[in-house]
């Protein structure tokens, strides 16, 4: 796509705090601030809020890097071996072909701002959650493991193993 084609596509929009998206994903509560749609496919924006002890499987996306920027709540991030305590106001880079996953601390829901480059992840969440119906956390979902492992494939993401415990 040229230059030209990427300008016509792209405008400056305002997504308001109770907009976007909202999507159950796994437990959590997804909203889709930017899209593919609306930068190009070079950049996904989602707000997450996940539950206390909340942990998604191990896994490692093959294109995309994930970046977290803790907006309240905390989390152990786990990557490549090596573990990061993150809490408001910091950031997280996990890059592409590493594995990873991340356990939400017991005390608090975790509050964060998820950005993968390039965009497309919101398209996996969508494939895997359901519309919310409120913008609240959702009630414990039962997972089916063959389901999730074959969308998260469509999506060049590689499930490695369950979720941590603690």
């Amino acid at each position: 796509m040229s230059l030209a084609n990427l300008e016509a596509i792209m405008r400056p929009y305002l997504t308001r705090a109770d907009e976007g998206e909202a999507v159950w994903f796994l437990g959590s509560l997804m909203t889709t601030k930017a899209g593919g749609a609306q930068t190009g496919g070079k950049l996904t924006v989602v707000e997450f809020l996940n539950p206390p002890g909340f942990a998604p499987p191990l896994h490692r996306h093959l294109v995309e890097d994930e970046l977290f920027y803790v907006l309240s709540g905390g989390a152990e991030f786990r990557c490549d071996g090596e573990k990061f305590t993150a809490g408001p106001g910091d950031f997280v880079l996990l890059p592409a072909g590493l594995p990873h996953t991340f356990v939400v601390d017991a005390g608090e829901p975790l509050r964060a701002l998820q950005i993968t480059t390039p965009s497309g992840f919101e398209d996996f969440a969508s494939a895997v959650g359901e519309p919310a119906r409120a913008r609240v956390l959702p009630s414990p979902p039962v997972i089916d493991p063959a389901a999730l492992g074959h969308a998260a494939a469509l999506h060049s993401i590689e499930l490695l193993g369950p979720p941590p415990v603690g």
